[in-house]
């Protein structure tokens, strides 16, 4: 899927840029890192939908497509799949910009790693479910 791009319903909730301190003993960025960055990106959307506080409380069908490096960007994608009484569903989706990658082929191009759903719930003060509309 290279050079492909996001879903055109999906809105660009978060970018930023793999580090080495986020890499795994093989070079890579780990797996955790990118799915906390998606967790971050759909915790916005979510908090923004909901008017309020949220929390994850599930992620379902993640899966990995390619390995991320260090410098690459990573550009985290959601679409707003439901919305129920207290939870929010949201597909997010990201894609990466190799813009400093040394093959210079690689450049600029721009490809997907992976992808899943989450779903939040909404919460009040003290950490307990409550009506999306009781914001």
């Amino acid at each position: 899927m290279e050079n492909a791009t996001p879903d055109k319903d999906s809105s660009l909730i978060l970018r930023t840029i793999a580090m080495p301190a986020d890499t795994n003993p093989n070079g890579d960025i780990f797996g955790g890192w990118i799915m906390s960055q998606m967790d971050i990106a759909g915790g916005i959307m979510s908090k923004e939908v909901a008017n309020g506080r949220v929390a994850t409380v599930a992620v379902e069908s993640m899966k990995f497509m390619k390995p991320v490096q260090v410098g690459d960007v990573i550009c985290c994608y959601g679409q707003l799949v439901s919305i129920g009484k207290t939870s929010i569903r949201i597909h997010l989706e990201v894609w990466v910009k190799p813009i400093w990658h040394t093959d210079k082929e690689k450049r600029g191009t721009h490809f997907q790693v992976t992808e899943a759903d989450f779903i939040f719930v909404a919460i009040d003060d003290d950490g307990n479910k409550r009506l999306i509309n009781d914001s």
